[in-house]
């Protein structure tokens, strides 16, 4: 007995039997939630061996800058293996980088490097399509029997030797091919080298999977995801109702391309896809996500949020209209209609003429700039953030057609210009090719606005645009109710002012106050109280103490403030 006694008590003591469980750990946070996420096309963004083209190293070499910026990850349109018909979206090797940009090795120590300095990197996938040099459809087009014979979208062709149907490429013509080897017509969304996959083979899905597992096990945060609404076409192939007269930049009809984009299928896609990438914990999905409303927008999270995290709304970003009213119900929408759901807003990327241009005027583009900076960083949302957009660089379009880089430019001059203009070397100082590379030539021409508007000479002004990101960055980093705060429209009456505040659940409230207006705007807001101090603004200084309920803003001018 007393042994067993002497036995019971040592359990006890020791915390054996009667011990509670250990608390279970607590998840991770969502390191994307509020992230500041940048944009680097590599092509860009830093040449380090003097071929006028960026590659792996340039990016690596300007870490600290993206560290000082204050950004939590990096994602870099396709480096992949490609024919660069489409400047990487036509790839040829989902498993290695492209020598222009580098090594395997390179990659590998990019990412190793960033993660020295919290920066996560994020890889494009390309699923909806590969080059026409991929293996899998050099295969696939040898045979109707051959084993990867139905990886692709393959029809016949109509009695009368046409296309299956009315079906038009985004980059112009039918989207339909035909290969005389196979004798059938292949479907391309995009360039007649980008022919689509076949989303409805279980077999493809898997090697796009496998795919994402092999990134993800070098280190890959996640995944920004093209033309994702894209996966799947009509398969009874019925023409697209003609959407409105006239003829798009190419010459064809208008489509509402309702059997081409956006079908359902697009959700099991993005469920499996969510499936695998949770597991590796703490990736996160992006989606590139031009849909034509907030519901539709809402849809790609999922109903049990198991699909994407970050579906990126371009309904606020690409406004292109500087209007209060627009902007107001736009950000309305993103936080009452996607349910508490994280947006991602975006207003520059590589294939739309940057904000600078689409917003700017004249003898405004700074403060309006940074109005769009503050617009960005300051509501309750993650953002994406395109490489040169905190310096200012703005379009710098071919003059001639003959100059054009981009494919689509030289099939729609002069209606369309193609995407050169928004993707021109980084301006890192007013050196030789604004210190983006040594060479004689860069691959687009630096724009001429490098001399004035570069890193090196922002990084010493402290009004620059550049000092101003970085700011905002650190502010949204540091203040609570920035971070984090719950986010409310302020319905007032100022028909050119944008205001709204973010509170914590403990009350700490900032006001924010957005003139859009090209002459100064009175505004005055009753909240608990009438004081607040300057956190930062983009015409007085931080600290300062202002009375809320008698305020003058000065053209576009930004007012960020925290209540006391």
């Amino acid at each position: 007995m007393r042994i067993r006694l002497f036995a019971l008590v040592v359990v006890l003591l020791s915390g054996g039997a009667c011990s509670r469980a250990p608390a279970p750990a607590k998840p991770a946070p969502e390191w994307w939630r509020q992230a500041v996420i940048y944009q680097i096309y590599p092509r860009s963004f830093g040449d380090t061996n003097g071929d006028g083209v960026g590659d792996l190293n340039g990016i690596t070499a300007h870490l600290d800058y993206l560290r000082d910026l204050g950004v939590d990850g990096i994602w870099i349109t396709p480096f992949y293996p490609s024919p660069q018909v489409d400047f990487g979206y036509d790839i040829s090797d989902y498993r290695n980088v492209d020598p222009q940009y580098g090594t395997l090795a390179d990659f590998d120590r990019l990412v190793a490097e960033a993660k020295k300095r919290n920066i996560r990197v994020l890889a494009d996938l390309v699923l909806n399509h590969t080059s026409d040099k991929h293996p899998w459809f050099v295969e696939s087009r040898f045979s109707r029997t051959n084993p990867k014979a139905d990886w692709y979208v393959w029809r016949d062709g109509k009695p009368n030797h046409e296309p299956p149907n009315n079906w038009q490429s985004l980059f112009g013509g039918s989207s339909w091919e035909y290969d005389a080897k196979r004798g059938q017509y292949y479907y391309h969304e995009f360039y007649k080298e980008q022919p689509d996959l076949n989303w409805h083979n279980p077999e493809v899905r898997k090697a796009m999977y496998d795919v994402a597992r092999f990134w993800m096990e070098r280190g890959v945060a996640g995944f920004r995801l093209d033309a994702i609404s894209r996966l799947f076409e009509d398969p009874e192939l019925r023409d697209e109702p003609v959407l409105e007269p006239g003829t798009n930049a190419y010459g064809g009809p208008i489509l509402n391309e309702e059997y081409t984009d956006n079908l359902p299928e697009v959700h099991d896609v993005l469920r499996e896809l969510r499936r695998v990438t949770d597991e590796f914990p703490g990736r996160v999905l992006i989606g590139e996500t031009y849909l034509p409303n907030v519901q539709e927008l809402l849809k790609m999270y999922g109903p049990r949020n198991d699909e994407l995290q970050l579906p990126m709304d371009m309904q606020v970003g690409m406004t292109n209209s500087l209007s209060v009213a627009d902007f107001r119900a736009r950000l309305h929408e993103a936080e009452e209609q996607l349910g508490g759901r994280e947006p991602l807003l975006v207003f520059d990327n590589h294939d739309n003429i940057r904000s600078w241009n689409r917003y700017g005027r004249a003898g405004y583009e700074m403060a309006i700039a940074k109005l769009l900076a503050a617009l960005l960083l300051t509501p309750r949302a993650t953002v994406l953030l395109y490489y040169g957009q905190e310096i200012g660089m703005e379009n710098n379009d071919p003059k001639r057609r003959e100059d054009v880089k981009d494919p689509i430019g030289r099939r729609g001059w002069p209606k369309e210009k193609g995407r050169d203009g928004e993707r021109t070397p980084m301006q890192w100082d007013s050196g030789v090719d604004a210190g983006f590379s040594t060479a004689k030539t860069t691959w687009l021409p630096v724009a001429p606005s490098y001399l004035t508007r570069n890193v090196a000479m922002e990084e010493q002004d402290p009004n620059s645009l550049l000092n101003f990101y970085k700011r905002l960055i650190r502010l949204r980093k540091e203040n609570e109710a920035l971070r984090s705060g719950s986010f409310k429209l302020i319905e007032e009456a100022h028909r050119q002012v944008l205001s709204y505040v973010r509170q914590t659940p403990g009350g700490k409230t900032v006001l924010v106050a957005l003139n859009f207006a090209a002459g100064p705007q009175e505004a005055s807001y009753h909240l608990d109280t009438r004081e607040a101090t300057t956190l930062i603004s983009s015409y007085t200084k931080a600290g300062q103490q202002v009375d809320v309920r008698n305020m003058l803003l000065p053209p576009y001018g930004v007012w960020v403030g925290q209540m006391n």
